[in-house]
C-alpha cells in the first residue's frame, strides 16, 4: 500500500482556519482521485472533499461546502484541504485517501485504496 503522509492538524478556535496537507507518491498523484475524509469519536468515517487527477472536478460534503477547499500542487505531489470558518462540529481525525478511478469521484471510503495515518483537528468554542 502506498504511503500517504497527511499533516497540518491542530487546535483552533471556532471561526478560525487550518490547512491540511497530504504528500502523495508521484505515481499516485498523477493518476488517482484524491480525497479527504474525517472521523469523529463514536462516528463513522465520512466524506469531506475530493479532487480528480486533472484538478478539473471537485466535490464537497454539504456540511463543508463554501468553507473548505481542496486543491493539488503538481510540483510538490501534495493535496491540500483549506478549512475556513471552522466550528466544533468539524472536530475529527482527518485522513487523506487515494482511489484509482479518476476522472470519477466516489464518496464511500470503501472505494479508496490508499490512506494517510490521519491528523487530528480540534475546534474549541
Amino acid at each position: 500500500q502506498a504511503q500517504l503522509i497527511d499533516s497540518g492538524g491542530g487546535l483552533v478556535q471556532a471561526g478560525g482556519s487550518l490547512r491540511l496537507s497530504c504528500v502523495v507518491p508521484g505515481r499516485i498523484f498523477s493518476s488517482y482521485t484524491m480525497a479527504w475524509f474525517r472521523q469523529a469519536p463514536g462516528r463513522e468515517r465520512e466524506f469531506v472533499a475530493a479532487i480528480t487527477q486533472s484538478g478539473q472536478t471537485t466535490d464537497y460534503a454539504d456540511s463543508v461546502k463554501g468553507r473548505f477547499t481542496i486543491s493539488g500542487d503538481n510540483a510538490k505531489n501534495t493535496v491540500y484541504l483549506q478549512m475556513n470558518r471552522l466550528n466544533t462540529e468539524d472536530t475529527a481525525v482527518y485522513y487523506c485517501a487515494a482511489g484509482n478511478f479518476s476522472p470519477f469521484i466516489f464518496t464511500g471510503p470503501e472505494r479508496y485504496d490508499h490512506w494517510g495515518q490521519g491528523t487530528l483537528v480540534t475546534v474549541s468554542e
